[in-house]
């Protein structure tokens, strides 16, 4: 699980700035902000890619944009609006492989985004 820096911190092996963690997600804010508020969530086991999900991860992949929902609340960004961002493979600007979400808001977010 940890062969990646996500892996590690979804271990504990590796610090971070923890926002929140459950037994199946953490979260934590992105070294490398796009907005005033930019988290990653991650689930504790290991998923490379959203391909890589299995019809098995289906309740898990939900835990995680319900854990987005809920640090949006937390990070008072919910009412005002945020985004959330599964990035899949080089193509699509996944450079961790462990299945992340972006949660990005604070600002106003201009669409299309990239």
């Amino acid at each position: 699980m940890s062969d990646t820096i996500f892996g590690k911190i979804a271990t504990g092996e590796v610090a971070a700035d923890l926002i929140y963690e459950d037994d199946e997600v953490v979260a934590f804010r992105d070294l490398n902000p796009q907005a005033p508020v930019h988290v990653l969530l991650i689930p504790r086991k290991p998923i490379r890619t959203l391909n890589e999900a299995e019809p098995e991860d289906a309740v898990l992949v939900g835990r995680l944009l319900l854990a987005a929902a809920k640090v949006a609340k937390q990070e008072g960004i919910a009412e005002q609006g945020y985004r959330t961002v599964i990035n899949c493979n080089a193509g699509g600007g996944q450079t961790v492989y462990h299945l992340h979400v972006h949660l990005i808001g604070g600002r106003p977010l201009q669409w299309p985004p990239g």
